[in-house]
């Protein structure tokens, strides 16, 4: 079934429509102006209606649980808990006929040509300038022009290879350009993960509407990337950088990197030599020929461009001047989307292309010309005012909701520094319907379009990035002041090609069992990562022993187990369980900020996850997630006998944490990033183990049983014990199976078994492995846990103290955090290159 088309008779509204009908403003994308439907909308709001209002309402809800559970998410800047909000998608898309988005295709390849032409003239002959086409203020006085970029050639003297552009509809069906996005265009990802959710929770309506495919932009947009490297070089490297898991858009940056197949790096993760730009990796360094930043242009390079950042990487201006790297888009391409621009581009085009502009932007007048601000200053109370040239935190000023007063002082600051801003026409524009709760409202809505550089020309995307504003008065649209978004469907007039990104190529690729490289910091994170898993782990299983026992305060010898049970979660003495209640133990066990905090012990998780997104499975994430909703769903504010409560919570964490770690590491493969995880996660559950004996064993009383059940428990290591000893409790078989039993997964050797392997598998200098510091301190630990007499630095209970198994538990310690040292030390820092040798550099080869 094919979608219905503009030419069909006006369809009166019913079921979902007509709901919305009632709302709308007269000037909406689905309802004409007397509130019949639009033809093409015909299909879908019929399908919805089957659907029924339960059928819908439950898909939406199910759509919003995918994004929780995928976590997709956007950081909000300035917001304390605007980190990792989830990304907010209407069920309902914008719908637009593939007759009104070819005249947009047409006039977004021209302004993406016309544009990158512009950046050639200004880091080149500059005759826009000499010949008075731009005047010379909106060059010179823009921060975005890069003067140590002037006169650098990039790669087929291409400038701009993604475009985007923000557009407006008029009342009148026009679509008009509000903003030129050039620098490091951001969204296309999120237009792709709109899609895939929308297309799964409304499969029939996509496939009965003929919605074009997007797959088609991003393998262009691929093959543009792969070009840009030089033809000598066989398989060229390209990353995408990103600021980092705090900015905006990280989840996008994640996202396009895993669909794309690149790497995601950080400045940090990047160093020139030679004025090449090298991959910091385990393996050594790896030549890097494509860069796809997300970088804003001045952060790129603290050496040439802003000395304050810590976002880019010194020396890559030089290295991009000589022609070592090519940078997407070009540094310094952010210049010409200054809005002043806008009122230029006319001119522009038909002294640079020969041609009259197709796609007009909004009415915009750069108050730096003496008519225009005439002009702006007797119209202010009409217009819409804004910065000259980009500038973070400075929002639109609209002057229809200025008093006086704020009119006159608006038009005094235009006065003092004319050229700084630019006013637009306020234009009246179309709005869409978002679905809220159990109702339909109308939004204005701001569409985001892509064009991506193709051998030739520009090709633009077959769908875009649709935002809507957050409430019906709203006239600014922003997902920083709680808009959402909505999939752009372009509706075909026949059927669509399957078009995907696995199928791009022609020839069936190379097998092979690499798992591609895993830069320093990448393996810095997974190491923490295995560490604070299992810290978090330790304590979540401390905290339930703990409680547990306090279930059961008849039996006397509760109080005593109780405190050192509570000193070894908080590392302090001074717990009374007959004192102020059992209250604030819970809060202290739950929101501590100190050793023993569950959930600042989750945070940490949570923010090492953050840096990994392109590393972790789905599933991963969506246990993640429910972990988190449980800790802030409960309330540790608790009655004495809720404390089974507690510990029900406890159970269920447990129980998530090992589903948790199971299925981020059973989702890597065998290759140097999951090892590192697996370090990481050895070293701290040998240092937990060794904590753990080192607080309850050595100082005890001489009715030492349920101290030692208790450390079974945590452990994990009760049915063992008992299958062996039965029900005969023994401090020093405890120890001999916890510490020293190679057979049990969760004993201290056992860690050291593990860790040998890892690490003796690691890339190695020309030096034999054994003779490593790292793996030296593991074997000597590892031989002398092996022959130590257990039952002599074990006594019984009532011999006193136990200093010989206090000496060797913090011997552990230690040489943990040596090994945990050496590691860092070897592969997370760059100082020189390395020769790698042994099974290590055979997988790096692959």
């Amino acid at each position: 079934m094919t979608t219905t088309t503009t030419n069909e008779p006006l369809v009166a509204p019913r079921g979902f429509a007509a709901m919305y009908a009632a709302r709308q403003s007269g000037r909406d994308e689905m309802l004409e102006p007397d509130g019949a439907l639009r033809p093409h909308w015909g299909m879908l709001v019929s399908l919805l209606d089957d659907l029924g209002s339960e059928e819908v309402l439950r898909r939406w809800e199910q759509g919003r649980r995918i994004i929780r559970e995928n976590g997709i998410t956007h950081n909000v800047y300035g917001d304390p808990d605007g980190v990792d909000r989830p990304w907010n998608l209407d069920l309902v898309p914008l719908l637009l006929p593939a007759s009104d988005w070819t005249g947009v295709s047409e006039g977004l390849v021209q302004r993406a040509r016309l544009l990158d032409a512009l950046l050639a003239d200004l880091y080149g002959p500059l005759r826009s300038v000499k010949e008075g086409w731009l005047p010379p203020e909106l060059v010179y006085a823009n921060p975005g022009f890069l003067r140590p970029c002037h006169g650098i050639i990039p790669a087929h003297n291409r400038w701009l290879h993604l475009y985007s552009a923000d557009l407006v509809r008029q009342v009148d069906g026009q679509f008009l350009v509000l903003n030129d996005r050039t620098q490091a265009p951001s969204g296309a990802g999120y237009s792709l993960e709109n899609r895939i959710v929308l297309a799964g929770i409304l499969p029939t309506a996509f496939r009965q509407c003929n919605v074009q495919r997007l797959a088609p932009f991003f393998i262009t947009l691929r093959q543009t990337l792969r070009s840009l490297a030089s033809p000598n070089r066989e398989n060229p490297k390209v990353v995408l950088l990103t600021p980092g898991p705090y900015n905006e858009t990280y989840f996008e940056h994640a996202y396009l990197a895993r669909y794309l197949g690149y790497t995601l790096v950080h400045g940090n993760d990047l160093t020139v030599r030679d004025a090449m730009v090298f991959l910091k990796t385990i393996n050594g360094l790896q030549r890097v020929d494509v860069i796809l930043r997300r970088v804003d242009d001045d952060f790129c390079d603290p050496l040439e461009l802003y000395p304050q950042s810590y976002l880019g990487v010194p020396g890559l201006v030089e290295a991009v001047r000589e022609g070592n790297v090519a940078v997407a888009n070009a540094l310094g391409s952010g210049v010409v989307q200054a809005p002043a621009f806008l009122s230029f581009l006319p001119r522009l085009c038909r002294n640079l292309l020969n041609e009259d502009l197709k796609l007009p932007s909004v009415q915009t007048w750069w108050c730096g010309e003496p008519d225009s601000l005439c002009y702006v200053l007797e119209n202010l109370s009409q217009l819409v005012i804004k910065p000259a040239f980009p500038a973070r935190g400075s929002d639109p000023e609209f002057g229809e909701e200025m008093s006086q007063e704020q009119l006159a002082e608006l038009a005094a600051r235009i006065a003092a520094r004319p050229g700084n801003f630019i006013a637009q026409e306020h234009v009246i524009s179309r709005t869409a319907p978002v679905l809220m709760e159990d109702q339909a409202e109308a939004r204005r809505f701001v569409v985001r379009a892509y064009a991506a550089a193709d051998a030739q020309s520009y090709s633009v995307m077959s769908g875009a990035l649709t935002r809507v504003t957050g409430s019906d008065d709203s006239l600014v649209v922003s997902m920083q002041r709680g808009g959402g978004s909505k999939d752009t469907w372009i509706l075909s007039e026949g059927p669509v090609s399957e078009t995907t990104l696995l199928s791009a190529g022609s020839l069936p690729p190379q097998l092979s069992r690499g798992g591609g490289e895993v830069t320093s910091r990448v393996a810095d994170d997974l190491f923490w990562l295995g560490r604070y898993l299992q810290r978090f782990e330790t304590d979540v299983r401390i905290a339930r022993c703990l409680f547990a026992r306090l279930m059961d305060q008849g039996r006397s010898d509760v109080a005593a187990t109780v405190g050192v049970l509570a000193r070894a979660l908080f590392g302090y003495r001074g717990f009374v369980l007959n004192g102020n209640g059992l209250g604030d133990l819970v809060v202290e066990a739950f929101d501590s900020v100190g050793p023993g905090g569950i959930r600042p012990a989750l945070r940490d998780v949570r923010t090492l996850m953050r840096g990994l997104r392109d590393r972790v499975s789905s599933d991963a994430w969506r246990i993640l997630q429910e972990i988190e909703r449980e800790l802030e769903e409960f309330d540790p504010k608790i009655e004495d006998d809720q404390i089974g409560r507690v510990v029900e919570l406890l159970n269920r964490i447990t129980v998530d944490l090992l589903a948790f770690g199971g299925m981020v590491a059973e989702s890597m493969t065998r290759g140097q990033a999951w090892r590192f995880l697996e370090i990481g996660s050895r070293v701290e559950h040998a240092i937990g183990i060794a904590r753990l004996v080192r607080t309850t064993m050595v100082n005890c009383s001489e009715d030492e049983s349920p101290m030692l059940e208790a450390v079974l428990d945590i452990a994990d290591s009760s049915l063992t014990y008992r299958r062996r000893y039965l029900t005969q409790l023994d401090a020093a078989a405890v120890v001999d199976l916890i510490v020293a039993d190679e057979t049990n997964p969760r004993s201290v050797v056992f860690q050291l078994n593990a860790l040998q392997d890892h690490l003796e598998d690691l890339p190695r200098d020309d030096i034999h492995p054994q003779h490593s510091p790292d793996i030296q301190t593991v074997l000597q630990l590892n031989t002398h846990l092996k022959i130590v007499d257990l039952r002599a630095i074990s006594p019984p209970a009532n011999r006193g103290g136990r200093p010989e198994l206090e000496a060797l538990m913090t011997q552990v310690i230690d040489s943990m955090a040596d090994v945990s040292e050496w590691v860092s030390q070897i592969y997370f820092s760059h100082a020189t290159s390395r020769p790698l040798q042994g099974r290590g550099a055979e997988e790096a080869a692959q």
